[in-house]
């Protein structure tokens, strides 16, 4: 047996070598140095040792290979280097394809990007009949596009169609699919049958060749002179950029791959590839979405913002009260974790509706394949309806999720923790009102904390955690841990108004509803939200979240700030809200009407908007409104940091794009500012303010980054 940092080699007496990768150190193997320099050996091994056969290639961990190191890519500085490393790899995987002894891939589990392209590179691939297998090429989500030759082989493979609709949307197959698609050439039943079909497979093909290298090789459905997949190019990119906006180069990259690697054999083929691929990796756009959502959301998912030194817990009985949207998908995602849930509600009809929202998505999972019966009704046994407090005994964490009143939530602080033990969590689902003060209600605000999701709860990513002036450290450790218990990604932010997410979030939509105000066309308007990169325009999503909750808040906080003895600053977009939502009575899409006209699945622009609010002769750019959109959300984001509201960058950032979906291709709301240049953003910001007024005032610290030439970094 041969054994390195990387992988084992054990040579049968047929002179099969089985390879097992297995990367020191890691939980995952990925396509670095230590892999790939032991790997060139083996390689030179099987082209030159007679006694030699063949390879199978199998994995110790639990997935196969993962992909390339991101780590490693985002080091890259110039596209002459991200080109000679596409190159050295290609021609690493190109020479053992064509050495004239057969590889199989022997996938044990995932194969993701890199991964993936190295079982391409196989004659065949084995893979296990395993429902967490996972198989493709993700690289489009971090603004790449599959660098060891995936959009050749893919495309010769399952044809161009396929291979775009794979590649573009970085789709993850399970088996059976990738076999049904011929990107997997059998299936095995257990790990001792998958590397006898292997071994079996290397001695009935001992000297195999690539379809591409078989001469009178054809692409399947055609290559892209063929009259079908000219249909199919001709429209792909605009369906692409009908998602995209163009804010996403790697899309147009690798439909470019695809076209042009249809016309050409496959080295030249690859070549190309490489080209687009060092093109890929030096973007804006793949560098902020590498910083964000790597880098920054693994430091997150690995406790950066938890407080160091205290045990890990685990919720094992969770209390939720209100069996509304909310409460309903909380216990959702709470019982699909294990946990055993009491959902309370003040009648016994609205509390069992709540658990009735978590069979509705388990009977649309078993419809689709992706449950079952057993599993379904394990999961309802664990949600207990009810309507008495005394049921929440033995809860280790109570999430109280009822309507934004500062008496109602009083009223269910007081009632649960006269029943709860003492050292259980309270936990609020409030997005707006101060933690700080609804912990007056209890009679152990240390223990008290926000625990702020999102809608819907059993889609949404984000938890934002948010901490108020008596909360103490083991308590946020605490809510931290519940988290990432359901699957979640935590966030932690300090107590202020409207916290992080609701604060920001809200100047996406209420600049919208200012620019409606103006006489900019509501059309313009709309089309600058999904021009900006946002995934609903800001008139759509104000009647997503309802016009009605808006103004209520808005009351709320009026009533707060005066009673505190502060001014109630009046944003423009108000007057629009109030004569809207209040004045004509449109209070959203739950009634069928508010900025938009709703019938059924159907929705058209309200026409009386333009008689409201007559559009403007001269109409603005709409490079304009799409800065005014980004730079109202970037402004704000940036002073949360100042004021000390959110705690890091990461938080920052993720919070950003998980939350409410700024603009993903410019990594969050402060990369944004980053990318743009502090200095740039700052004049811009200013030229907005002399013409729309003093909110887009750029933040204290941006002008002071600006000055001394820092960006934004680690924590606040």
């Amino acid at each position: 047996m041969i054994q390195n940092n990387a992988f084992t080699l054990e040579v049968d007496a047929d002179g099969i070598g089985l390879v097992t990768l297995d990367m020191p150190g890691r939980a995952m193997n990925v396509l670095n140095p230590v892999l790939l320099e032991p790997f060139a050996r083996l390689v030179d091994q099987l082209e030159t040792d007679a006694t030699l056969k063949g390879l199978v290639l199998t994995s110790a961990k639990p997935t196969f290979v993962v992909g390339a190191d991101i780590d490693q890519l985002a080091q890259i500085r110039t596209a002459e280097e991200a080109f000679a490393l596409c190159e050295d790899l290609k021609r690493l995987l190109r020479r053992m394809e064509t050495c004239g002894k057969p590889v199989v891939a022997a996938l044990n589990g995932t194969a993701l990007g890199g991964g993936l392209e190295l079982a391409l590179a196989c004659h065949a691939r084995i893979a296990l009949s395993d429902p967490k297998l996972k198989l493709g090429l993700p690289e489009v989500k971090l603004g790449l596009l599959p660098g060891g030759g995936g959009t050749q082989r893919v495309l010769r493979l399952v044809g161009i169609q396929k291979a775009m609709d794979l590649i573009t949307q970085g789709k993850e197959l399970g088996a059976r699919k990738a076999l049904e698609m011929g990107l997997v050439t059998a299936l095995a039943a257990t790990r001792d049958d998958l590397l006898a079909q292997a071994r079996a497979w290397c001695r009935a093909n001992p000297k195999p060749t690539q379809p591409w290298d078989t001469k009178g090789f054809r692409i399947p459905g055609g290559d892209s002179k063929s009259p079908a997949v000219v249909q199919v190019l001709a429209i792909a990119p605009s369906m692409a950029n009908a998602k995209a906006h163009g804010n996403h180069p790697a899309l147009t990259h690798i439909m470019s791959c695809l076209f042009e690697g249809g016309l050409l054999d496959f080295d030249a083929g690859c070549q190309i590839e490489s080209r687009y691929f060092a093109a890929c990796v030096v973007s804006q756009t793949s560098r902020n979405l590498i910083g964000t959502l790597w880098h920054q959301l693994n430091a997150i998912k690995k406790g950066q913002s938890r407080p160091a030194g205290l045990p890990e817990s685990t919720v094992k009985k969770v209390g939720i009260l209100g069996a509304g949207m909310m409460g309903a998908g909380i216990a959702y995602v709470s019982a699909k974790a294990g946990i055993e849930v009491v959902l309370l509600d003040t009648t016994i009809e609205q509390a069992d509706k709540g658990k009735a929202y978590s069979q509705g998505l388990l009977d649309k999972a078993i419809a689709r394949g992706k449950s079952t019966p057993d599993k379904r009704d394990a999961l309802l046994a664990r949600i207990q309806p009810t309507t008495r407090y005394e049921d929440l005994a033995g809860c280790d964490l109570v999430i109280e999720a009822v309507f934004e009143d500062r008496g109602i939530k009083a009223r269910c602080t007081e009632q649960a923790e006269a029943v709860i033990p003492a050292t259980a969590v309270y936990a609020s689902n409030t997005s707006t009102l101060p933690i700080t003060g609804l912990a007056e209600a209890s009679v152990r605000p240390d223990q008290f904390i926000g625990l702020h999701f999102f809608s819907p709860v059993d889609k949404m990513p984000l938890v934002e955690i948010i901490v108020g002036a008596k909360t103490s450290d083991a308590t946020l450790a605490r809510g931290f841990d519940y988290v990432r218990q359901i699957g979640k990604t935590p966030i932690v932010v300090n107590d202020r108004r409207g916290f992080y997410t609701s604060r920001v979030f809200a100047t996406y939509i209420m600049e919208g509803i200012a620019m409606l105000g103006e006489g900019v066309h509501p059309r313009s308007i709309e089309v600058a939200g999904l021009k900006a990169g946002m995934p609903m325009p800001p008139l759509a999503l104000q009647d997503e979240v309802s016009l009605s909750l808006s103004l209520h808040i808005a009351e709320q906080t009026r009533k707060d700030l005066e009673a505190e003895g502060k001014p109630v600053p009046v944003h423009p977009a108000h007057a629009v809200l109030v004569n809207v939502g209040a004045t004509h009575g449109r209070v959203g899409k739950k009634a069928s009407q508010g900025f938009y006209d709703y019938s059924g699945k159907d929705k058209r622009l309200w026409p009386a908007l333009t008689t409201l609010y007559p559009p403007c002769v001269d109409q603005p750019a709409q490079a304009e409104l799409v800065d005014r959109l980004l730079y109202a959300q970037a402004n704000e984001a940036a002073r949360c940091f100042e004021e000390g509201v959110v705690r890091s960058v990461a938080d920052a950032n993720i919070g950003s794009i998980f939350g409410w979906g700024f603009a993903p291709h410019h990594g969050g709301a402060l990369q944004f500012i980053n990318a743009v240049g502090p200095a740039r953003f700052v004049e811009r910001a200013r030229e907005l303010a002399q013409r729309h007024g003093s909110r887009f005032e750029p933040a204290a610290c941006v002008v002071q980054m600006a000055d001394e030439g820092r960006l934004f970094e680690g924590t606040a």
